[in-house]
């Protein structure tokens, strides 16, 4: 290793600084360890990155994408199937990776769910309720090796560090009115109260009520009141400037790393943050069986090894995945052979929309709006929906929420309306404040044939193959799509608009890179209970490097109906407790092979 700088060996090295990396390193250092955390981009923190009135500027956020990662540095390479030849993202388009301090926690919207208790076992659930034969050859599907009850103390935790607001469905077994009646049983109500509804959202409320559905507050990590979580980090409430997605928050007001846990982790003299540190790879010894520590590039582009006795990686789910493969950690996956287990089972999640046009009596005032709030419900998700009558797996949701919206960001307008010229200008004007959209959301599951690879023609800027992602919309999803589509069609009818249209994907339609859909992007290194179908066991551990822990989304073995955030964060918690109580009295496997 000539040429490289070896710095004073810590008892953790975090590899990327977003909700799971701060979590990691609040929970070790609070236990005694010595933590190192690389963030490949900035430091960040609401003042002065997020203060008024730079922030809100929408040619700087959702245009210039000033919050997310360069891919002209690091980026993936996308195929339809294993025939075909990648090409690089060159445009953020279909998902958005962070970068800096906070990472994608920071630019998020902050809808908050939990999964649902048969969402963590979905393989069981769907061949006991259907059989076996009901799931599709190529359908990979598994059930997680942790249970809602097992989670539920860390998704707890993890919503009163986040300041959630909602309205709890059922407390200890008992349904609470106005919540979500299809919940799991959880064992308190939601920090803060649900925050006010807009007007779409209203609507839907009777739009709902009229199919028969049970709405709900969604839960949104934008704080409805003033909060103090459990690490005494203070916030205040949101004043629905319509400035979440894409953007940090100016207000203290969208839970974040930024907000929730750095300030009381910056302090520790246990913890030391280290930015513009791009990590290379994970340095393993002669066995393979054995991380040794890290080697990065400092701000000036040096080469660094860290050395660690353990080493957690909290980057971006995709760029966890690419860390493995390039490191050696593991054995990649083949779709042809259906073995090795880094890089199987990516999935993804099934967007669309319904847009509604009023008269202009209707008041809809889209510029306002709150990231994570509105309202939805569980009718067509989980248990409450028969997927065998209906004849595809998994569920979702019908949702109402306004996140913000603005010229540059886009303005909805009516179908046939010209791109361009004044019959567009004129149409933008009349709809603007009058019309309103609401969101349908599906679960994505996995396939043998959709994984994560490095790319055998593409190179980073560091000289590492890029990652290759293979995916498709499957039939399954395809019909999917339609059916939530046609729900969230017939319930809009309920209000008269004067129009409305829905995106539903079309028969043979293909996964479109170009057009944002969400940053959901799941599966690649997947937790499981054995080692030839899961690269990493119950509590994220890697099966191959017992000293590597992958903390992110790319745990999950396909997505579900919810945004994953919820589910990401309970994960890092349960993690973060099996370290303390568990690997640290006995260093090695948590879980036998």
């Amino acid at each position: 290793m000539a040429n490289v700088t070896t710095k004073p060996k810590v008892d953790a090295v975090i590899v990327g600084m977003g909700w799971t990396g701060a979590i990691l390193a609040k929970e070790l250092t609070d236990a005694g360890l010595t933590v190192v955390a690389l963030e490949r981009g900035g430091d960040r923190d609401t003042q002065p990155d997020f203060a008024y009135p730079k922030v809100v500027d929408e040619l700087e956020g959702s245009v210039h994408r000033r919050f997310l990662q360069s891919l002209a540095q690091e980026t993936v390479t996308v195929r339809h199937g294993l025939g075909d030849t990648a090409v690089p993202y060159r445009q953020m388009g279909s998902f958005k990776p962070g970068t800096g301090v906070g990472g994608a926690g920071s630019h998020w919207s902050g809808c908050h769910f939990r999964p649902l208790p048969e969402d963590m076992r979905l393989r069981s659930n769907v061949e006991q309720r259907y059989g076996k034969g009901f799931i599709p050859a190529d359908m990979t599907i598994q059930d997680f090796p942790v249970s809602y009850d097992e989670l539920e103390p860390h998704l707890d935790m993890f919503e009163k560090v986040c300041g959630t607001s909602g309205k709890a469905g059922v407390i200890q077994g008992v349904v609470q009115e106005g919540g979500n009646p299809f919940e799991g049983s959880r064992s308190s109500e939601y920090p803060l109260p649900p925050n006010p509804n807009y007007l779409g959202a209203e609507l839907f409320y009777k739009a709902a009520r009229e199919m028969g559905w049970h709405p709900y507050p969604i839960p949104a990590s934008n704080t409805s009141r003033s909060y103090v979580n459990p690490y005494n980090c203070q916030m205040g409430p949101c004043n629905a400037c319509g400035f979440c997605s894409d953007y940090g928050c100016l207000n203290y007001s969208k839970a974040s790393p930024n907000a929730c846990i750095l300030p009381a982790l910056r302090p520790s003299p246990k913890f030391e943050l280290r930015p513009h540190s791009q990590v290379l790879r994970v340095d393993l010894d002669s066995t393979r069986g054995k991380a040794t520590g890290v080697t990065y590039l400092d701000a000036q582009g040096r080469e660094v090894h860290q050395p660690a006795d353990m080493v957690l990686l909290c980057a971006f789910s995709l760029y966890n995945v690419h860390l493995m493969l390039v490191s050696g950690i593991g054995t990649p996956y083949d779709p042809e052979s259906n073995t090795g287990t880094v890089g199987r089972n990516y999935s993804y999640q099934n967007l669309n929309r319904v847009v509604l046009f009023f008269d202009k009596d209707v008041q809809a005032n889209p510029f306002i709006g709150i990231g994570g709030a509105g309202t939805t419900m569980d009718d067509l998700n989980g248990n409450q929906l028969d997927n065998g009558k209906l004849g595809f797996v998994g569920g979702g949701l019908v949702w109402a929420r306004q996140p913000g919206a603005g010229p540059v960001r886009g303005i909805n307008v009516p179908s046939g309306t010209p791109n361009w010229g004044h019959d567009w200008k004129k149409a933008v004007a009349d709809n603007f404040r009058h019309s309103f959209y609401y969101e349908v959301q599906g679960a994505c599951m996995s396939y043998r044939q959709h994984y994560l690879s490095l790319d055998p023609t593409y190179k980073d800027a560091f000289g590492r193959p890029l990652l290759r992602m293979t995916f498709d919309w499957h039939p399954n999803e395809i019909k999917a799509s339609q059916f939530f589509v046609e729900q969230a069609l017939t319930m809009s009818k309920v209000l008269n608009p004067l129009s409305m249209s829905g995106d539903a994907k079309k028969d043979g339609e293909h996964y479109n890179i170009t057009k944002y859909q969400s940053t959901h992007t799941c599966g690649g290194a997947i937790m499981g209970d054995n080692p030839k179908t899961s690269a990493l066991n119950r509590y994220l551990q890697s099966w191959d490097v017992p000293n590597v822990f992958v903390i992110g989304a790319n745990a999950f073995p396909q997505n579900n109906g919810y945004n994953p955030t919820g589910l990401v964060g309970g994960l890092a918690y349960w993690a973060a407790t099996a370290i303390r109580e568990k690997y640290l009295k006995s260093p090695g496997p948590l879980v036998d092979a």
